[in-house]
């Protein structure tokens, strides 16, 4: 009996221990039912959250679409700016709260923040970051209303698109494009080519012909017809920058009564203004074989100080005369723009860069553009090596140097550097087939330009697109 009694407890023992694992196992799995269960909910509250986050940000792009300069979402205060979200039977099921920050002078970048938040009691957030922008005419290295020609030794580092045919010898580290897809080559006679074409080493085949790649050549390719640019808006441009620049928060230059100014840029913010009195006479024996439309030595020979002006808070400088420009600048978006008007092909203007015009950084901090009505000239007595840092616009005539003979002083230039973008109207350049001008032209495309242009810089569209997009 006795061992009876000794088996029966230890089954009871044996129940116990095994009801008591069972009793862990089952609150083990229960707790972990409610964990996986609470994490879900919180899961799907922060896709909620991001969702709602989002909204808020296409929500601001469609509020910019329609609103183009307003970055305080309606209501002329500084934010935060607070929205409820509704689900779609109208019940507010959360919230996002937009911060704004407009852009800085000369630039088209607006940053969205948008905080997504749900009301289920989960406090689920989610912030997002986006930066939109409308591009600009810096879209391209080099962008003409004309036929083109880049010949041996010029070395282009960005996009690269004409209105008309573009003849390229050299070597284009990007996309060369043009608005045809056939052209006479006014440089010689024959049948037309295709729009997009070179003579270096192997002369490309004729229109009907397989285009060869030739990446010796076109290292990103070629490609044509594609849109045209619009040049035509430009005079309503220069009519804009005229009347920001005669504003207290501007700087406007009228007419000299003599050749025009010199205008030298500081590093300090600030730029000396010179009255030009007289430019240098062409040389003995130096003519103009090409009869090109206002040749001359475009260079100052007297000068009278004016005054020293700080940079304009718009950072505008509007000047009813000719210009010369140099310089350097160390954190600072300027543009010059150069015109007369009522405009007339007798009296259009134009500015002239016959030393360095530098930046001091190249992140985007420091941005010059020279808009000119007439042409951006070169001129006879400019630096051996010379430096340009900005966007050049030649609204009615050309960016490039005149063609200097060999009795002219300093026909032969050895370096021409251009740090930024050129817009010509004409044909551009810097050098010629016989050897005159900058023997080595480097044209490197300034990416900062593209949606952080100089002040007031012409736009190639309305409408705003994203550049960025994180969760911050």
């Amino acid at each position: 009996m006795r061992l009876k009694t000794l088996n029966s407890g230890y089954l009871l023992i044996q129940v116990l221990v095994f009801g008591a694992i069972g009793v862990v196992i089952i609150t083990g799995l229960l707790g972990w039912a409610g964990t996986s269960l609470r994490y879900s909910k919180l899961l799907n509250s922060r896709e909620q959250a991001l969702a709602i986050a989002e909204s808020g940000l296409d929500y601001y792009r469609w509020h910019l679409a329609h609103a183009t300069k307003d970055f305080q979402d309606g209501t002329g205060r500084v934010g935060p700016y607070v929205h409820s979200f509704a689900d779609k039977d109208g019940n507010v099921i959360g919230q996002f709260t937009l911060t704004i920050t407009p852009p800085i002078v000369g630039s088209t970048i607006v940053t969205i923040v948008s905080k997504g938040e749900v009301f289920d009691g989960s406090k689920a957030v989610r912030t997002l970051e986006s930066k939109l922008a409308i591009p600009s005419l810096a879209k391209y290295a080099m962008v003409a209303n004309t036929d083109m020609r880049f010949g041996e030794g010029t070395e282009v580092f960005g996009p690269v698109h004409s209105n008309g045919g573009i003849r390229f010898d050299g070597l284009a580290h990007n996309l060369v494009t043009s608005a045809r897809a056939t052209y006479s080559d006014p440089d010689h006679v024959g049948a037309d080519e295709y729009a997009v074409h070179t003579h270096l080493g192997t002369v490309d085949p004729l229109p009907n012909a397989t285009l060869p790649a030739r990446t010796d050549v076109f290292m990103a390719g070629r490609q044509s017809p594609v849109p045209a640019v619009d040049f035509v808006g430009l005079s309503a441009d220069l009519a804009t920058i005229k009347a920001s620049a005669n504003t207290s928060s501007g700087k406007y230059l009228a007419n000299s009564g003599s050749q025009g100014y010199h205008l030298i840029l500081k590093t300090n913010d600030t730029f000396d203004v010179y009255k030009v009195t007289s430019i240098i006479s062409t040389p003995r024996n130096c003519d103009d074989p090409g009869n090109q439309d206002d040749w001359g030595t475009w260079s100052i020979n007297k000068e009278t100080y004016v005054t020293n002006y700080p940079f304009p808070s718009n950072g505008l400088i509007f000047v009813e005369d000719n210009v010369w420009v140099s310089g350097q600048i160390n954190t600072a978006r300027i543009t010059i723009a150069s015109a007369r008007f009522p405009e007339s092909t007798n009296t259009n203007t134009s500015i002239t860069i016959n030393s360095d015009l530098k930046y001091t950084n190249f992140d985007g901090q420091d941005v010059i553009s020279l808009v000119a009505q007439d042409n951006i000239n070169v001129g006879e007595y400019s630096d051996d090596d010379l430096e340009i840092d900005g966007a050049l616009v030649a609204k009615g005539g050309r960016v490039g140097r005149y063609y200097y003979e060999s009795a002219c002083d300093n026909a032969d230039r050895h370096s021409l550097t251009l740090f930024g973008m050129i817009a010509t109207k004409e044909r551009y350049g810097f050098a010629y087939t016989d050897g005159r001008g900058y023997d080595i032209r480097n044209i490197t495309y300034d990416g900062n330009l593209l949606y952080g242009p100089p002040p007031s810089f012409p736009l190639t569209s309305d409408q705003y697109q994203t550049i960025s997009w994180r969760e911050i």
